[in-house]
């Protein structure tokens, strides 16, 4: 069966909305009594788990035959060669805890590792970027691309720093991020991976890149980022960034110089 890509995306922004919607709703009761921990600096709450829910019940009625792949119950992949919808209910959990912006509601629909749609619902901002396989990528019903920035001292680059690095991963990121903060218009580091490809995609940054990242927090973001005009590869400039740990998302104009600084080559 073929499916309908565009009308299972503007399905798909709704179901993102209802989450992100009572995410909002949750953060203004939110109590740090409500925090559970996963391991240090890996945090999640009730809210996350409930959104899951949530989405995960949408989904399967808009798309019954899709596998689910989700941070929060759903994390170990059997097949990702077969059709799967993968979720991040709450990417930022820790900013929601401490109520600081942005975080989000991120979901992709996925084909042998592929991403075939990607919704992104920024819940500190009410923008939901979206887009599907051979479209345009849109931010609340407007097109939306790349910076047409040429030079990397011109730049602005985000990145994160994931929980689970080894020592000498955290001090190559540390160098690294201090020679992008000495060497553009400023390096950032927002707490929310998917909210970043998003804000690449929609030029507000030149360059977005990390290591160490799950599935769910990269696979709408690396659709709507591409179809925006993005270059997205993995490290190795390959394309197994969904599934493969490493990720780079940058203009088409400087993602070749930020990918040969960023792997020392």
């Amino acid at each position: 069966m073929k499916l309908n890509l565009e009308l299972l995306c503007h399905n798909v922004t709704e179901v993102a909305k209802e989450a992100a919607q009572f995410i909002v709703r949750e953060r203004e009761v939110f109590t740090d009594d409500k925090i559970e921990s996963k391991g240090h600096q890996n945090l999640v709450s009730y809210v996350d788990k409930k959104a899951e829910e949530l989405i995960i019940e949408r989904l399967s009625k808009i798309l019954p035959q899709a596998n689910i792949i989700a941070e929060e119950g759903h994390n170990n992949p059997q097949n990702i060669n077969e059709l799967a919808w993968v979720i991040d209910p709450l990417d930022g959990t820790t900013n929601f805890i401490h109520n600081l912006p942005p975080y989000c509601v991120s979901i992709a629909l996925v084909e042998n590792k592929k991403p075939l749609l990607g919704v992104i619902y920024v819940a500190t901002s009410n923008e939901c970027y979206y887009t599907w396989e051979g479209a345009k990528s849109f931010m609340n019903g407007k097109e939306i691309g790349c910076s047409k920035v040429n030079t990397i001292e011109s730049s602005l680059v985000i990145s994160g720093l994931a929980y689970n690095l080894t020592q000498k991963a955290k001090e190559d990121f540390l160098k690294l991020f201090d020679f992008f903060n000495r060497n553009t218009h400023g390096a950032r580091r927002l707490g929310s991976a998917a909210t970043n490809l998003a804000y690449v995609a929609a030029g507000k940054a030149e360059c977005f890149y990390q290591i160490n990242l799950s599935p769910w927090d990269v696979a709408a973001g690396a659709i709507i980022a591409q179809n925006a005009g993005c270059i997205v590869t993995d490290f190795n400039g390959g394309d197994d960034y969904v599934f493969g740990k490493t990720i780079i998302a940058a203009n088409n104009k400087l993602h070749k110089k930020f990918l040969d600084i960023i792997t020392f080559k």
